[in-house]
């Protein structure tokens, strides 16, 4: 398994929620904010501001067929992007309750 694929995998499992981003993206702050209006303690992170960003981009993309950011998880289980996650707004505090993120 590649070194990104590993990262990608070790932040999925360590984190009850985890959102793969880029710090410009407004899709990726609409998630962020989403997630902090519902008291998640998730973990971000920028993949514009690590080195290897990119190849944990291409990682993520071997791993869930999604490319784009923001790449969610919760609870181990892949969400999708910002839209999935705010189309799941009515489940959402159950599942983050579910991933003890509350």
């Amino acid at each position: 398994m590649s070194a990104a694929k590993t990262k990608a995998q070790g932040i999925i499992d360590d984190n009850a929620v985890a959102v793969f981003s880029k710090s410009y993206c407004p899709y990726c702050k609409a998630t962020k904010s989403l997630l902090s209006e519902m008291g998640a303690k998730f973990y971000a992170i920028e993949l514009d501001q690590v080195d290897d960003g990119a190849a944990i981009q291409d990682a993520l993309q071997d791993m869930t067929g999604q490319r784009s950011v923001p790449n969610i998880f919760i609870a181990k289980k892949h969400i999708g992007g910002n839209s999935d996650l705010q189309g799941k707004k009515g489940e959402l505090p159950k599942m983050l309750q579910a991933a003890k993120a509350v």
